[in-house]
């Protein structure tokens, strides 16, 4: 039995919440919601487990807050014996047109906290991320506040169909393979 690590990246609170930074939060909840699956709160995160084609994805949303996430990620790996190569991390990019989103095995963190936590705790960059774009529509010295900050009306409306295709590349990671789903999903 083949089994996975997906981490939605965020912060815990109801300040983050529907925020863009939280986008991994909010795609994992989307998939638990879809499948009637429940996270309960555990050590260093919120936990679910999803089974999709004979194989175990174990979610976690991490509670350590963004610059932490290392902490999490490398504490679930240990403990349900998880290889580096079945591990994915959803994060948000600013570097990427809001909606896009692109499969990657291996890469920088991009000045992104949760990554370099990762990075660090982890001592690689080897392992799988499906980054989120979330536009960079803020002016000069207002990045914190812009991926902190809430969605607008017209992202909201245009979020969905963008989150069950990130879903439906999280199955495809456990399915058929991180090559394969970034050929058929990378440019969609």
């Amino acid at each position: 039995m083949s089994k996975f690590l997906i981490v939605g990246l965020g912060n815990i609170g109801e300040e983050y919440e529907n925020t863009r930074h939280n986008i991994g939060f909010t795609i994992l909840d989307a998939l638990s919601e879809e499948n009637n699956i429940k996270f309960t709160v555990d050590k260093l995160a919120s936990v679910a487990t999803y089974k999709f084609k004979g194989k175990t994805l174990l979610l976690i949303k991490p509670s350590t807050y963004m610059n932490l996430s290392g902490k999490a990620v490398n504490y679930w790996l240990q403990l349900e014996k998880i290889n580096t190569e079945n591990l994915l991390v959803l994060t948000d990019d600013l570097a990427l047109p809001f909606g896009s989103i692109r499969m990657k095995g291996k890469g920088s963190d991009g000045g992104h906290n949760g990554l370099k936590s990762i990075q660090e705790t982890l001592m690689t960059t080897e392992y799988a991320r499906l980054r989120f774009g979330v536009g960079n529509e803020f002016s000069k010295g207002k990045q914190v506040d812009y991926v902190l900050g809430k969605w607008n009306e017209d992202e909201k409306k245009a979020l969905e169909p963008r989150i069950k295709l990130a879903i439906e590349m999280i199955q495809g990671f456990a399915s058929i393979g991180l090559q394969r789903t970034m050929s058929a999903y990378n440019n969609k």
